[in-house]
């Protein structure tokens, strides 16, 4: 069950395990200090006015840390790695709420206090983590689909089921009885009213999907679900709203004429821009000792000879050309034949030195500058190299819209499929680009850069 907020599609459950989770951090606060006061070492009287803006800044803090290591990630296992997982969230949290500490001593509280409200909140997100993965394994929280259409499109609903959690399919009711690319068994005979049919089967969303949309539909029929509250959508949008990508496959400049999204107001371009601003200034205080760490550890790996950094053309914001800036991680002579090349799995061109830092992605920290400058943005779509991109855009079609917006140091498409060496990967890391393009918002870019934490931390997606 997925609602959209700001453009994008989140869980609805996940959302209300969001809140619910707030407020066990907020109250763990307020018991441990009330917990220290029985215990004889605080009075009441010492009760700080500024209790309850301490209590929030750690809910705060928490949230952010938790989401920051993939905690609200739809389908994640109730495992040991959930457990390491909150053991991360938590040392993250600690070193977050020192920083308000130091910034605000007035919301100061004792490290008792902060001991037992850690207990508390591990107790009762523990607690309720277990009982949300029980009732949300249930097929009772399941969205029920019903499709129209049996043929390749409804197959591609088919396929997706078993591998994408959050919804599940009654049945398919045959538009045109020549598809049948849906085995007949899971075929529902269009025998009654789709509405009895909604009623029969509790259906939460019906999706539109025949082969041949020349065909005639039943639309008083889907027009009487609608306006009785049944969601109708097309194949292109519940893909869109199930897995946070633009399906190439059946993609239409129709359905991009007529569809939400797919501009950037004035008010939502300068959000973003200070976002960038922002950010980008905070990565830079807090990375340059790193960044001096990196050039260094470069400089000895390659005896002075070589360079430290790393230039090269990319494709910008409208098609434009760009000089982005990289910590070298391959050898001087990579590409000293002249031939672009994509970096492939254990690639013999990249230094030891380079192997850490692309995993560590701390080769990319210099593109910092590039965000400043305005040239790039931190969210946005991997800036590729012009020779890669005039073959894309003759091999991948709508390939050039993912220029539309600014380029990235770290994006939807980086968070949402592994590094990729291939035409078909980059189709379908186009996919995710067109759903980031689509929807793009300050909001957006937020759960991106909070999800690139876990990228960096686990070492997903890096070549």
């Amino acid at each position: 069950m997925m609602i959209r907020l700001f453009g994008h599609y989140v869980s609805k459950l996940y959302l209300l395990l969001g809140m619910v989770e707030f407020l066990v951090m907020f109250y763990s606060l307020l018991a441990g200090f009330y917990m220290r006061f029985s215990l004889g070492e605080l009075k009441l009287a010492d009760t700080p006015e500024t209790l309850s803006y301490t209590a929030l800044a750690y809910a705060t803090a928490m949230t952010i840390s938790m989401i920051s290591v993939g905690l609200y990630q739809r389908g994640l296992p109730f495992s040991a790695g959930l457990l390491v997982r909150m053991g991360l969230s938590f040392l993250i949290a600690s070193v977050a709420i020192s920083a308000v500490f130091y910034t605000f001593p007035d919301l100061v509280v004792g490290r008792g206090v902060m001991g037992f409200a850690m207990l508390f909140t591990f107790v009762g997100v523990l607690g309720l983590r277990s009982m949300f993965f029980r009732l949300t394994q249930s097929e009772m929280q399941l969205t029920t689909v019903l499709v129209l259409g049996t043929g390749r499109q409804a197959q591609m609903i088919s396929e997706l089921e078993p591998r994408q959690p959050g919804f599940r399919v009654v049945g398919y009711v045959p538009v045109n009885e020549q598809e049948t690319d849906i085995a007949r068994e899971r075929w529902l005979p269009h025998d009654r009213r789709l509405m009895d049919m909604v009623l029969a089967y509790e259906v939460d969303e019906i999706v539109v999907a025949p082969d041949d949309r020349r065909l005639r539909l039943p639309v008083d029929e889907i027009l009487d679900c609608k306006m009785s509250g049944t969601m109708v959508l097309d194949l292109l949008s519940f893909f869109e709203k199930e897995t946070s990508r633009i399906k190439l496959d059946v993609l239409h400049p129709s359905w991009i004429f007529f569809s939400d999204g797919f501009q950037l107001s004035g008010v939502a371009q300068y959000s973003k821009r200070v976002l960038d601003l922002a950010a980008g200034l905070v990565i830079f205080l807090l990375s340059w000792p790193l960044m001096l760490l990196v050039a260094l550890s470069i400089l000895i790996e390659s005896g002075g000879r070589g360079p430290i950094m790393f230039h090269q053309v990319r494709v910008g914001l409208n098609g434009r050309p760009f000089r982005v800036h990289k910590f070298r991680s391959m050898r001087t002579d990579a590409e000293a034949d002249g031939v672009a090349r994509w970096a492939s799995k254990n690639d013999s061109r990249i230094t030891r030195v380079g192997s850490l830092i692309r995993k560590t992605r701390l080769d990319e920290l210099p593109q910092v500058f590039n965000v400043l400058l305005g040239e790039m943005s931190l969210v946005g779509p991997r800036p590729e190299r012009p020779e890669f991109v005039e073959q894309l855009e003759k091999e991948i079609p709508f390939y050039s819209e993912r220029h539309r917006v600014k380029p990235g140091l770290t994006g939807w498409a980086q968070l949402s499929y592994p590094y990729g060496a291939t035409i078909e990967d980059a189709r379908n890391k186009l996919e995710y680009d067109l759903y980031y393009v689509k929807n793009a918002s300050a909001f957006l870019d937020l759960i991106i850069l909070l999800e690139t934490v876990e990228v960096v931390l686990w070492g997903k997606g890096a070549q």
